[in-house]
């Protein structure tokens, strides 16, 4: 009789332990920013890691046919994410992330006609948005916005840059 009822004991608590606590077993996001290619063809996938319910450390890495587009033709970089939403990893977040990005720059001068200025920089930024989630928690949707300062601007280059995007996801 003792055994049956430490049978059902240890089963009880291993239950109740079960539904306090539910497990998140898809710790790992690929996004495709599907805004930014829609608006200018530019290539952006994500990644993202759950470290907790509520913060993830992720990157980003971006190709553009255009080396005079705003943000450059490359650009890669790492971001950690803050979550306060009512559910676990979706809802509100912030951001803070660095990017580093190449591109040219076309600067009209009277003498040369145009010339093209080619440049590397780094930025560190702030950015937020909102984050939605299946039921299965396997596909998402986000949309973000953020702005970075650059830490080493040429002359010809704007001291702040943007990012914005509207992302889908999936889960695994």
């Amino acid at each position: 009789m003792k055994k049956i009822f430490l049978a059902i004991a240890l089963l009880s608590v291993g239950m109740a332990s079960a539904q306090a606590y539910p497990r998140f077993n898809n710790n790992n996001e690929l996004k495709f920013n599907i805004g930014l290619f829609l608006a200018n063809s530019t290539l952006e996938g994500s990644y993202e890691y759950y470290i907790n319910e509520d913060m993830s450390i992720g990157g980003t890495l971006y190709f553009d046919s255009n080396a005079t587009d705003y943000n450059g033709n490359f650009g890669i970089g790492p971001n950690l994410r803050a979550y306060f939403g009512y559910m676990p990893r979706s809802g509100f977040f912030a951001e803070a992330f660095g990017l580093y990005y190449t591109g040219e720059d076309e600067i009209p001068d009277n003498n040369l006609g145009v010339r093209n200025n080619d440049y590397s920089t780094t930025a560190l930024g702030l950015g937020m948005g909102n984050k939605w989630v299946t039921q299965s928690e396997r596909f998402s949707l986000e949309v973000s916005a953020g702005i970075g300062r650059n830490i080493n601007p040429e002359d010809f280059q704007d001291t702040f840059m943007f990012r914005a995007g509207l992302s889908i996801g999936f889960r695994f």
